[in-house]
């Protein structure tokens, strides 16, 4: 035939359209499939409109007689005289991976051989219907619509019809299908008039849940038949290569395909991922290379799966999760992010976690709480009987009872171990072969990282006791608000966080009687200062010693490619300096005084509210105790990781330098752009390491990390499904928060004080200074930003939470401060003057820098220059 084909004729010409050519590639293969034939579009017509549809159709549009007599042929080999056929469209394009025309063009069920031809040219016509025109417009496609095929295919007399997707359309899950249906003909099911009955199937065990049913009496389809249709969207899926929407029908006991097309706009596959970097920033700010998040992955994996076996979880439970502790984070356009998916896995391991979860939440400054529907598979499987499941929550709620009573030994056995650890090395680093250098790395991890119980149970109790805290305050002294409860953690001691403020104090005061020293610490270079240090021995004394103690402090300290402020200690000397300048010498003013008196005002307010409820503050009294030993020691332990990297830092550094003394390497930074393992294999010369070309793969990745520098970061948070590469679909990124109007933001007031002030806004902590009375404004803060804390009114801070540094040290310098401040940085610039309530949290912005201020900025001193650290590999 010139005009009409069979199945029988595959393959078909492209012409031939979508629908027609996906029943033809399934002809023989395993669906039963209802008889058809297709009408080409170039079978002629008399009167039918052009293209691009400005020719209206003639009263008397037909089909010419060579037409219909192939019509007439084809119809009496697919059925008899009083049988049925169904007119569908097959156009090019419909049914198509970007657009599926779905319901655009005229179909027609249970039509009669001698009107078929009619309902041809109503097919044909309603491809050039104002609707298909809008739907194209909107899907951008503008290539001319040619002339529709028209499929003709037997009817089938369906007691119940309906759709298949072979993936949720939803979620994009691949292992779960939905199939829909209605009793009789699936045309209601299609336009929306019946909703029908609904049921999910998930692979591979095909297990069946009901989603809807119109009538509990008449459930259309028994799961039998509804698995029997999964496997035909199974099928139909696995021959044409990706997911099928399948429309189908039951008849007389038969299961038939009618149509099938890919499903379009499909979610992207693969596994849930939930990145937030919320807090994480605080110890991974802006790149990171691939040295440091190779490393900080192995001691996340090491630490967090050692602690599961502190709190008495189950072997089974542990092994079970090997994936979760090697991905609780990730790094995504050289950013690290926390899988937050797989931490709320690990928390649901240990007992509470309802209660923990949104402890861990606040610790960790997660704004967008995940909803319970998504948490459901993040459990561990019940590990058998419901008494075995108790007996393991018992013997974790008694290792934990027991770990925390033994917490105070085992902080001081920490400190004794991480000291001997750190102690120098029998040999200098820089005398030691890289085989050398690579042992002792080994030495430290086998130390350390799977002996981090201190560091972790106290951050776990720390976040417990806290959250308690706010809870109890909220509960039994309501009207007291939020405020409350910082007053009561403010001025304490024993911090060490708070040291180096109080060591540049006390060095600023050590320079009063050498001014010409104060001129060089202002303004002069490293050689001068150095120079006038030699006139000040006292001064030069204390700054050894801080160096020495605190030198592995520096903005970024836990990215083992930041300079160390033993490298660039210009911040450092700057600071002191402007201190100096003023004369601002000694303690930090009213720090223990101001700060004590307002723990003492709120820990009288305390009694006062409870005094007629004595269980009830004496049960306070010992959480709040608790809470203020665990977050002072959260930050003293912090630094003893600081002292771990260092240590990490100063031997990848020498091996850099070595490797690229030996021509492996032509830059001694390039170590930073290698991973651990890779170091460590091509050292000690594994067989496949061994050919490793470590320039060449560091000259990739350095050009990667480059083009990610380039590219804006990803959002704070967002999800993905399936590999993540360097450039993901964003998807379920929320909406920032409405935090107030164009003068106002708002956040979490962590230390009580009303502050008003000029703004100091600070990306970069590196040669930064803070001058008296202004406000320090950041994206985000870590250890090494204390060197500008000293001369700050008041602190502002984009992201943290309440137990983040910024509000921790902020508290025990008694100096006023709001964090997690969406949208800070864009918000406010250099010399904007605004107001804030530490307690409330709010911020008021009174005046831009462009508009009129009470007084003029002050202007830096002359001949002052910036100092900037040597730039690492990758700017960050």
């Amino acid at each position: 035939m010139k005009f009409i084909r069979f199945p029988k004729d595959h393959p078909l010409p492209q012409r031939a359209g979508g629908k027609a050519s996906a029943l033809a590639a399934l002809h023989g293969r395993g669906p039963e499939i209802p008889d058809w034939f297709v009408v080409l579009p170039e079978a002629p017509e008399h009167g039918f409109p052009t293209p691009d549809g400005e020719a209206a159709p003639s009263p008397d549009t037909s089909l010419p007689p060579e037409v219909m007599a192939e019509l007439t042929e084809a119809l009496r080999q697919l059925c008899p005289p009083d049988g049925k056929v169904a007119v569908r469209s097959s156009a090019v394009g419909e049914d198509g991976a970007e657009a599926s025309f779905a319901g655009q063009l005229t179909s027609f069920l249970n039509v009669n051989p001698a009107d078929v031809a009619a309902k041809i040219l109503e097919v044909r016509r309603s491809a050039f219907s104002p609707r298909v025109q809008t739907y194209r417009a909107s899907r951008g496609l503008t290539a001319p619509l040619p002339t529709p095929a028209v499929l003709v295919q037997r009817m089938v007399q369906a007691e119940a019809a309906g759709v298949v997707f072979g993936v949720d359309p939803v979620s994009g899950r691949r292992d779960l299908m939905i199939v829909s249906a209605v009793a009789g003909l699936g045309d209601a099911l299609v336009n929306g008039t019946d909703e029908g009955a609904s049921w999910e199937v998930t692979l591979p065990e095909e297990s069946v849940r009901p989603i809807t049913a119109p009538d509990p009496g008449n459930m259309v389809l028994d799961e039998v038949q509804v698995r029997a249709v999964g496997r035909l969207a199974r099928e139909a899926g696995d021959l044409f290569g990706c997911p099928q929407d399948v429309e189908w029908a039951f008849a007389g006991g038969q299961l038939y395909l009618l149509q099938s097309r890919a499903v379009t706009a499909l979610p992207p596959a693969g596994e849930l991922n939930i990145w937030d970097n919320s807090n994480i920033t605080e110890s991974y700010p802006g790149m990171t290379l691939p040295l440091t998040f190779s490393f900080a992955r192995r001691a996340y994996t090491g630490v967090y799966r050692e602690f599961c076996r502190m709190l008495a979880v189950p072997a089974s439970r542990i092994a079970a999760h090997g994936r979760t502790f090697e991905n609780m984070i990730g790094l995504i356009r050289g950013r690290v992010y926390y899988n937050l998916l797989n931490w709320y896995r690990v928390l649901s391991l240990l007992p509470g976690f309802r209660l923990n979860r949104r402890f861990m939440e606040q610790m960790m400054g997660v704004k967008e709480e995940i909803p319970d529907e998504v948490l459901g598979g993040t459990g561990p499987a019940a590990p058998g009987s419901r008494f075995m499941d108790g007996l393991h929550v018992t013997r974790s709620v008694a290792a934990l009872a027991l770990n925390h009573l033994l917490l105070p030994w085992k902080i001081r056995r920490f400190h004794r171990r991480l000291n001997a650890a750190l102690a120098p090395p029998p040999q200098p680093l820089d005398t030691l072969t890289p085989e050398a250098l690579v042992a002792h790395f080994d030495e430290l991890e086998a130390r350390l990282l799977s002996r981090w119980d201190a560091p972790l149970l106290n951050d776990f109790f720390a976040m417990i006791f806290h959250g308690v805290l706010g809870r109890l305050l909220g509960q039994w002294i309501p009207e007291a608000g939020p405020g409350l409860m910082n007053d009561l953690l403010c001025g304490g001691s024993g911090m060490i966080s708070a040291e180096p403020a109080r060591r540049i104090h006390a060095m600023a005061g050590l320079t009063a009687p050498h001014p010409t020293l104060v001129r060089a610490l202002s303004h002069g270079s490293l050689t001068e200062i150095e120079a006038e240090m030699e006139s000040a021995p006292a001064f030069r004394t204390a700054y050894q010693n801080y160096l020495a103690e605190f030198g592995d402090r520096c903005p970024g300290e836990l990215k083992l490619e930041s300079p160390a402020l033993t490298e660039d200690p210009m911040t450092l000397l700057r600071t002191v300096g402007q201190l100096a300048g003023r004369g601002e010498t000694g303690q930090r003013p009213d720090h223990s005084s101001h700060g004590g008196e307002i723990r003492r005002r709120a820990e009288s307010r305390v009694r006062d509210a409870l005094r007629d409820h004595p269980v009830r503050h004496a049960v306070l009294g010992w959480v709040l105790r608790q809470a203020r030993d665990r977050m002072r020691d959260r930050e003293n332990l912090r630094f003893e990781r600081t002292r771990l990297f260092g240590r990490v830092r100063r031997l990848f550094a020498e091996l850099g330098r070595q490797l690229q003394a030996s021509g492996h390497l032509d830059d001694a930074r390039g170590v930073f752009l290698l991973e651990v393992d890779e170091l460590r294999e091509f050292v000690t010369g594994n067989a496949g390491a061994a050919r490793l070309d470590l320039q060449a793969l560091a000259t990739r990745r350095g050009k990667t990390f480059e083009e990610y520098a380039r590219m804006d970061p990803p959002p704070g948070r967002f999800s993905t499904r399936g590999p993540v590469d360097g450039t993901p679909p964003w998807l379920d990124v929320p909406a920032p928060a409405k935090t107030g109007d164009g003068t106002t933001r708002r956040g979490l007031g962590c230390c009580a004080g009303r502050v008003r002030g000029r703004v100091r806004k600070v990306l970069d902590p590196s040669g930064a200074l803070v001058r008296q009375g202004e406000i320090l404004v950041a994206a985000r803060t870590d250890p090494g930003w204390i060197l500008l804390f000293p001369a700050a009114a008041g602190l502002l801070v984009e992201r943290g939470s309440m137990l983040s540094h910024s509000a921790i040290v902020a508290r025990e310098l008694n100096l006023p401060a709001v964090v997690s401040i969406e949208g800070l940085t864009d918000w406010l610039e250099d010399g904007d003057e605004v107001e804030f309530d530490g307690a409330t949290g709010e911020v008021r912005r009174l005046a831009t820098s462009e508009g009129p201020l009470p007084c003029p900025l002050p202007s830096p001193p002359a001949g002052e220059t910036a100092f900037v650290h040597a730039a690492p590999l990758i700017s960050s």
